[in-house]
């Protein structure tokens, strides 16, 4: 579990984040949503240690991360996997290589435990046989799906993702966002992901919090979200045609099945 309390930030005298709180759950897929330039990004970077807070604190399982000790931060570091939102693979080294690099620089394995560590990786997220593509070589997806490898290799407590959907078709985001939930469950990690993607939201959003100009408006799941009443939030949510629709839709079965319930009730 992750707790951010009363995380402030600001660049070049511009508010960024503006007393951001909330708790993180373990074994669940916690959505940083928003638009951009919200905060989102910025809010991550804080909890990860990239950027200092103004003020706030950071705590990961009850121990402090903010302003704590060189040797405490580096621990805590030491279990933080990141996808990031370009996949960032290295792209003079092959995918056994990208996925062993963190074993090498964090861990005291051999390299055939390492060997060993890389193909199970390469296997769970679907890529067995991929170890000497070079990163040219692979589709979007491939890319997310080593950098997950990656992220995942050293066997990782905390997993940070930033847009991992972008620049992926429908299809290849649904199964992104399924590998990571997967993931999440299986190995009980505590994951956040940033997005803007509506469709993350209501496939994996098991805990969303809602930012709008550096401030936290909403929280809640993907179950609740279509019924918000917050009107920034409701803005984002139905700023296309599509998710309009599937509103009108969702509200006419409602209304149609509590009609069918009140003429069963008569019956009575």
């Amino acid at each position: 579990m992750i707790e951010i309390h009363n995380i402030h930030k600001s660049f070049g005298g511009k508010k960024v984040l503006d007393g951001v709180s909330g708790v993180f759950e373990t074994g669940k897929t916690n959505l940083l949503l928003g638009a951009s330039g919200t905060g989102k990004s910025v809010l991550l970077k804080c909890i990860v240690g990239l950027v200092k807070p103004d003020l706030g604190s950071v705590t990961f399982d009850g121990t402090y991360f903010t302003n704590n000790k060189l040797d405490i931060r580096q621990e805590i570091r030491r279990k933080i996997g990141m996808l990031f939102q370009g996949s960032a693979l290295f792209d003079s080294m092959n995918v056994e290589q990208n996925i062993d690099f963190p074993l090498k620089m964090l861990t005291d394995m051999s390299r055939s435990e390492r060997m060993d560590r890389v193909n199970f990786c390469l296997q769970r997220v679907g890529l067995e046989n991929a170890n000497h593509k070079m990163p040219s070589e692979l589709s979007g997806g491939m890319k997310k799906r080593v950098g997950i490898a990656r992220a995942i290799a050293p066997h990782c407590t905390y997993l940070f993702c930033d847009e991992p959907n972008s620049g992926l078709d429908p299809q290849t985001s649904i199964k992104i966002d399924e590998l990571i939930k997967e993931i999440t469950e299986e190995y009980g990690i505590t994951t956040i992901i940033v997005t803007h993607d509506m469709n993350s939201v209501i496939e994996i959003g098991e805990k969303i919090m809602f930012l709008y100009e550096g401030k936290k408006l909403w929280e809640g799941t993907n179950n609740e979200i279509m019924d918000t009443s917050v009107p920034e939030l409701k803005e984002f949510i139905f700023a296309n045609r599509l998710m309009r629709n599937a509103k009108k839709m969702e509200d006419e079965e409602r209304e149609e099945q509590q009609e069918q319930e009140k003429q069963e009730q008569k019956q009575l």
